[in-house]
């Protein structure tokens, strides 16, 4: 058995309050990655006309307090040297900084304060309200954004992954009207039991778990876990066709219906090899379509590591308009062989190592770390999955993979969208 996919030492400690520490002792010449990671994405946004506020917050977080307003708690970052900034996806939403071993417990201070007591006006709030809707109109500017809305909102009739990140547009043209409902959203999910800190570096554990306790004990719990509706089984192929107002060539995207991220679940666990096997960049489909004939400018393929079953998603870029169904064809035909013949088992031994070796380099600092650790803590709430994750690519044989094709490569569940330009 391969030794465990994690080379740096995990402790693990959690408040009475419910808040989860993370350390990670690993050599860094004095540096520090401070992750808070609150465990609300777009995911979470369940409530019709209430999109958007997972990234919202993700603004407003930087709109400071009481004892560290926005203005000060910048001062403080540049007296720091920190390197700082956040993120947001479906799942999750993130808070980091990079600083000297020396700092954390001023780094403690400051982003404690701000996760117990972020206060804005509604001046403040209308002011980035603006901002968000112009981060949207800016993102719309791009096909594969557009192409992207399009699909999941088809692909979903009930499940909150059916809009983006950003949420939906007449959402966040309404948000500046909804400060009271902000103010409800940070108080649900910003709290102690939904939270998880990560601490990656030069530091010790011990020293690190007491200023933990007198930064965040007083933290009150009281996370409200959202009701999110379940997807039903889909039955037939959607379709959506959309337009863009620019120049673009045409892009493709098939988006299949795959299980939730369970890094015991041998099919789920397989497809994630799978779709490397049979789209990516080594695969026989590629090397025609991109290399050999060029008919497709890019192709991509990822599966999605979500919470909830989400979508395994395959797009292209077509260079000739009258080529989309072409394209169609022989990534439906790609998909067909798989569900029938076996993956060679040399290269999917290969594979594996690829996919490891892969990862490992990925960890080279702390803030690396904590960026690849993120997701998994955020899914799975701490880091065992990905331990599990690993040891069952391990495992995986060519007909665990050909299971896997058969129970995903379905038109019945997929969505089907192209984009042309006007």
């Amino acid at each position: 058995m391969a030794p465990g996919i994690i080379p740096f030492p995990v402790e693990t400690h959690q408040l009475d309050n419910g808040l989860k520490l993370i350390v990670v002792p690993m050599p860094s010449n004095g540096l520090v990655s401070y992750w808070s990671i609150v465990r609300t994405g777009s995911r979470d946004e369940y409530e019709p006309g209430r999109t958007g506020f997972a990234h919202f917050f993700e603004h407003m977080m930087f709109r400071g307090t009481e004892r560290y307003p926005a203005d000060r708690y910048q001062q403080v970052l540049i007296e720091l040297g920190a390197d700082s900034n956040a993120f947001t996806t479906d799942d999750l939403t993130a808070y980091h900084a990079t600083i000297a071993a020396e700092d954390l417990d001023r780094i403690m201070a400051l982003e404690s304060d701000r996760f117990k007591n972020l206060d804005y006006s509604e001046t403040d709030f209308k002011t980035e309200a603006g901002a968000v809707y112009g981060e949207y109109r800016k993102d719309k500017t791009e096909p594969e954004f557009v192409l992207y809305e399009a699909v999941r909102e088809t692909a979903f009739e009930c499940h909150s992954y059916g809009h983006t990140t950003m949420g939906y547009e007449a959402d966040i043209k309404a948000m500046p009207t909804l400060y009271d409902y902000s103010r409800r959203f940070f108080n649900r999910y910003y709290r102690p039991e939904n939270t998880i800190l990560l601490v990656v570096g030069d530091a010790d554990p011990a020293t690190v778990v007491t200023g933990i306790e007198a930064h965040y004990s007083d933290w009150q719990p009281g996370y409200v876990a959202p009701d999110i509706p379940a997807e039903p089984e889909q039955t037939s192929e959607k379709r959506v066709d959309t337009t863009y107002a620019g120049k673009t060539l045409p892009l493709l995207w098939l988006a299949y219906k795959i299980d939730r991220a369970d890094p015991g679940n041998r099919l789920r666990a397989a497809t994630d090899l799978l779709v490397e096997l049979i789209f990516g960049e080594t695969s026989d489909v590629y090397r025609k379509l991109v290399l050999k004939e060029q008919s497709l400018e890019f192709l991509c393929a990822d599966t999605n590591s979500n919470r909830d079953p989400s979508l395994l998603d395959i797009y292209a870029r077509v260079k000739d308009p009258d080529s989309i169904e072409a394209a169609l064809t022989a990534l439906d035909t790609a998909a067909a062989r798989a569900c029938e013949q076996l993956v060679d088992a040399g290269r999917l031994e290969k594979l594996k190592t690829r996919e490891r070796y892969a990862f490992l380099m990925e960890l080279e600092t702390p803030d690396s770390v904590a960026e690849a650790f993120a997701r998994p803590i955020a899914i799975d709430g701490n880091l065992s999955g990905l331990e599990t994750l690993y040891r069952t690519y391990e495992s995986l044989t060519p007909l665990d993979l050909r299971d896997a094709a058969r129970q995903v490569f379905r038109s019945d569940r997929r969505t089907v969208g192209t984009l042309r330009a006007t």
